[in-house]
């Protein structure tokens, strides 16, 4: 069996990091429309997020997840989390997706410099979301996930 055939077998977890209950909700609503039944684990926070990628809590992190990302949240944004994660060598080779609010040049200037998988503005998804979504899962399932 090819590797992308064992690949797709797996589940592929996704990490979702966002404080707004909201855009959480319409995240999971725009998964189930488009049929996507990964599953995923939400921290408001990237304090929270960290302790669950490093294996502090009680929950242990799946070996192949991809991370959706906010970047305004309160304790730790998601800027600061994508850099504690690059800096770390268990967690460097984590495929990070920014899903954000932020259309800031600068944002997006230091994520791409720390080698985000991409960079989507939430008003830009808009009515496209759907979309966004079916577009991530076929990516998701053509591309190599290294195991953290």
């Amino acid at each position: 069996m090819n590797t992308v055939a064992l690949q797709s077998e797996k589940a592929l977890n996704i990490v979702l990091v966002e404080d707004d209950d909201g855009d959480a909700k319409a995240l999971r609503r725009a998964f189930k429309k488009a049929k996507i039944a990964n599953p995923i684990t939400r921290f408001k926070d990237g304090v929270e997020a960290l302790a669950f990628l490093r294996g502090n809590l009680e929950t242990t992190p799946p070996k192949t997840f991809v991370v959706l990302c906010d970047i305004n949240m309160p304790r730790m944004n998601g800027l600061e989390l994508l850099g504690k994660i690059r800096e770390d060598p268990q967690l460097r080779k984590t495929l990070i997706f920014m899903l954000t609010t932020s259309d800031d040049e600068r944002d997006i200037e230091m994520a791409y410099l720390n080698n985000v998988a991409g960079y989507i503005v939430k008003a830009r998804a808009g009515h496209m979301f759907l979309n966004l979504m079916t577009t991530l899962d076929n990516y998701w399932r053509v591309v190599e996930i290294p195991e953290i």
